[in-house]
């Protein structure tokens, strides 16, 4: 099973590549290699409509498109608008929700290995539950070596994205 952190996700590519516009479907069976999917849950939170009405619109398409896919569940936490527009948005539920579900279906025996795609070392203590539950983990994500490295250290196995992982996964190619 793949456990996408979608925010993460997206920013990080934003960060690293300057450019958001990837095949879900083609990056995680890229992650997978030769191995059978299970299902693929992905993370993230809800833009407010009445906040923030262009992002939204956009967001829902790009969820559309995700839902398309086959062997996928789309998971969505919601976005805490306090103090907008001074203020940006800040994520609830969504970290807490990749975590529980990881270590529901550890313990229901639903997969092999769970590998998950994010950054975020809040993350460490449930990967050690999954491991703990004779489990394999993985964990894909973007920097050098030295960055998460509580990921690193937990992980059985760490996928890094780099343009080599990405290549042949955007939808569109650069400058189209």
């Amino acid at each position: 099973m793949i456990f996408v952190d979608g925010s993460n996700l997206y920013h990080s590519l934003k960060y690293y590549f300057k450019r958001t516009d990837i095949d879900i479907g083609k990056f995680c069976h890229r992650l997978l290699g030769r191995r059978e999917l299970v299902r693929i849950y992905y993370y993230n939170a809800l833009v407010g409509q009445k906040e923030e009405p262009e992002r939204y619109k956009d967001q829902q398409k790009f969820l559309a498109n995700l839902e398309a896919l086959p062997y996928f569940e789309l998971k969505m936490g919601r976005l805490v608008y306090s103090n907008w527009p001074g203020t940006p948005p800040y994520e609830k539920g969504v970290d807490i929700m990749l975590a529980t579900d990881m270590l529901t279906h550890a313990y229901n025996d639903n997969y092999d290995t769970a590998m998950l795609v994010a950054g975020d070392s809040d993350y460490v203590y449930a990967l050690q539950a999954v491991k703990n539950a004779g489990k394999h983990v993985e964990v894909t994500l973007f920097g050098r070596e030295n960055t998460s490295v509580p990921l690193r250290k937990v992980a059985d196995r760490v996928i890094a994205i780099d343009g080599r992982l990405l290549r042949g996964v955007w939808k569109q190619s650069p400058g189209s």
